[in-house]
């Protein structure tokens, strides 16, 4: 068993400790539940070299860490956080080891399908909810043009079904966007996670919904409406304690902004127009799918003044044509976005069909950016006819952006 130094400076004389304090040999000094009683009991411990678990220690992080935001939230100042010592209090979930997932975005797409459909079924699920974050957010960071190109192609392969694929890239998009305003790392971490489960309380019927040729019915209309209590209801028997998750879960589609928590505002806007945003680009049987481009006029000129900021960032976060999503140019050719320009309506883009409506056998790189290449207009999915090469693109994108 491996063991770190107690944190003497940082204990409070008289408070229980949450953890087992030991000697460097391994043997016990003092007993979870007893405080440290004077300066004499700290050093004496530290004579001692008064250890504790690297399990323990860790855990301990994580309820430091949330004790932090919780003062955060609740406006504490500077100097009342700094004066703020180690909780006396772990919880169960602060022990917890994420489930590591391997693999790619469709690899965490199907992770995040079977959670999502098993619902309140679902075995170990906040292990497997934390793999999957953790996953998204390393392949995010390593390459967010990737993200959004798989993603986007994905959301127009109903064989892959809609909820996990709309869940990832609304989650992603928010990602993005929050790091954009520059929000603060518990809150973008909340945001993040409250997209990847805010359906959950209706995931299988969102799956037979977005491939119903009928409209919907009054049951069908019913349940859209409930299913964000219900997610909220499933997500507290799992042991969610995060009150921002819950709060953004419970009002992600309330557009009045009287009930929940007020600092939540800003994420809950980011997550609608996150949510309206994908649910418009996502073809239908009932209608088409919306160009990017259109999806975003949609959203963000009818949003208030005071969400101004919010859809400029989101629309620099991923442009006007994010990756995965297709233009038709000026020379006549239609093209997939690859990877963001300099600005968002100039992305770089691989032409796969010629002007005259013929596939490409190799692809084509153009810059957006050089008049003979300019964009002349979005193209839904529907419009493409040819199945595109992740492996082609890649490697032509590769070979002019990096």
């Amino acid at each position: 068993m491996s063991y770190v130094l107690l944190p003497l400076s940082r204990l409070e004389l008289g408070r229980r400790l949450p953890i087992d304090v030991w000697d460097a040999k391994g043997h016990l000094l003092l007993k979870k539940g007893h405080p440290i009683d004077s300066q004499h009991h700290k050093e004496i411990l530290s004579a001692h070299q008064a250890s504790i678990t690297s399990s323990d220690a860790k855990a301990w992080q994580k309820s430091y860490e949330r004790m932090i935001h919780n003062l955060l939230q609740n406006g504490a100042t500077v100097d009342v956080i700094a004066r703020a010592g180690l909780p006396s209090e772990l919880l169960p979930t602060d022990y917890m080891k994420e489930t590591e997932v391997i693999g790619g975005w469709l690899d965490l797409q199907e992770v995040l399908r079977g959670l999502l459909y098993q619902a309140e079924a679902a075995i170990s699920p906040l292990q497997r909810l934390a793999g999957i974050e953790k996953k998204s957010l390393a392949l995010l960071k390593s390459d967010p043009d990737q993200g959004l190109f798989v993603l986007f192609q994905a959301l127009a392969q109903a064989s892959l079904g809609y909820c996990a694929t709309h869940a990832l890239l609304v989650a992603v998009v928010c990602e993005l966007t929050a790091e954009k305003l520059a929000l603060p790392t518990p809150l973008k971490r909340s945001l993040f996670r409250a997209a990847l489960v805010m359906n959950i309380g209706m995931a299988r019927p969102q799956d037979c919904l977005a491939a119903q040729s009928t409209m919907l019915n009054e049951s069908q209309k019913k349940l859209i409406q409930a299913h964000p209590q219900q997610s909220l209801e499933i997500l507290q028997n799992f042991g969610v304690i995060d009150k921002n998750e819950l709060d953004l879960v419970r009002w992600h589609h309330e557009l009045d902004e009287s009930s929940g928590l007020p600092e939540n505002i800003a994420c809950r806007r980011i997550l609608r127009m996150a949510d309206s945003f994908v649910a418009k680009m996502a073809a239908r049987k009932t209608r088409l799918a919306m160009s990017p481009l259109g999806a975003a006029k949609s959203i963000f000129l009818g949003a208030p003044a005071d969400s101004a900021s919010l859809g400029a960032a989101m629309a620099a976060a991923i442009g006007f044509y994010p990756p995965g999503t297709y233009v038709q140019l000026i020379n006549g050719e239609k093209a997939v976005s690859v990877a963001q320009g300099a600005q968002a309506n100039t992305p770089h883009v691989v032409s796969i069909i010629n002007a005259g409506g013929m596939p490409l056998n190799q692809y084509l790189y153009r810059d957006t950016s050089d008049p003979r290449f300019s964009i002349r207009a979005p193209l839904n999915a529907e419009k493409i006819r040819v199945n595109v090469s992740l492996d082609k693109v890649l490697k032509v994108r590769m070979a002019h952006t990096v």
